[in-house]
């Protein structure tokens, strides 16, 4: 699994993006593994796709149904995949469970949407995608 800071995730999703759109692919996969609330109350990247990791009221990962919905939405095991969390954390295990699955090209976002807790334990201060002033919306 390779990682990216945010700044180098959207490069890359840019650069991708075009490089296999004009070669008739489909573009990279951005998965938001949050739970949904997450996703949509703090906010996230523009054209994610949320997959939770895990949903409440459970709270445990379930890494087959997370590979199958992940491959069901991508299309194909070879499509690469971007995947991004609220600190980085989650993402390491989605994608591990998704490389063990068969995918051939996984890569996460270091630092996550809302990055480390500083140490008044807030986030967005020290590093993470929306601390970067990269492109997000709120719902």
């Amino acid at each position: 699994m390779k990682d990216l800071t945010p700044t180098q995730a959207w490069q890359w999703l840019q650069t991708e993006s075009e490089r296999l759109r004009a070669a008739g692919e489909q573009p990279p996969l951005f998965v938001d593994v949050r739970m949904e609330i997450e996703s949509l109350y703090v906010g996230r990247p523009p054209g994610v796709e949320n997959i939770p990791w895990y949903e409440y009221p459970d709270l445990t990962p379930d890494p087959a149904r997370f590979a199958a919905a992940v491959e069901a939405e991508a299309g194909s095991k070879e499509r690469p995949i971007l995947l991004i969390c609220r600190s980085g954390k989650r993402t390491r295990d989605a994608g591990k469970a998704l490389e063990a699955a068969g995918f051939s090209d996984v890569a996460h976002v270091l630092h996550g949407f809302e990055g480390e807790l500083n140490d008044e334990f807030k986030r967005s201060s020290l590093n993470g995608w929306r601390f970067e002033g990269l492109p997000w919306e709120q719902m």
